[in-house]
């Protein structure tokens, strides 16, 4: 059996090829996130430029959909743009 020794050097390198690599893939994970499917609510305010108990209103009126996933509320993208393009009203 062959014995490998494995020096600091080695594990240095290897640590830096590690951070590298989660570097890219949360450069690319960044990149996508513009694009997910399902925002929460501090999203969802800025973009349609409303306050808690604004977006709150809307909610229990069902003026906008929503799902709820572990105390945590969830919009879909479309259904914001859609309100944003005019497709949703407040009723």
């Amino acid at each position: 059996m062959k014995v490998e020794i494995i020096t600091k050097e080695d594990l240095l390198l290897l640590k830096a090829e590690i951070v590298s690599e989660i570097k890219e893939l949360l450069i690319e994970n960044t990149n996508r996130n513009d694009e997910r499917q399902w925002l929460r609510s501090g999203e969802v305010r800025k973009m349609l430029n409303i306050s808690p108990g604004t977006l709150q209103n809307l909610r229990i009126n069902g003026a906008l959909p929503y799902k709820k996933l572990g105390g945590i509320i969830y919009y879909r993208r479309k259904d914001i743009e859609s309100r944003i393009n005019g497709g949703l009203t407040d009723e």
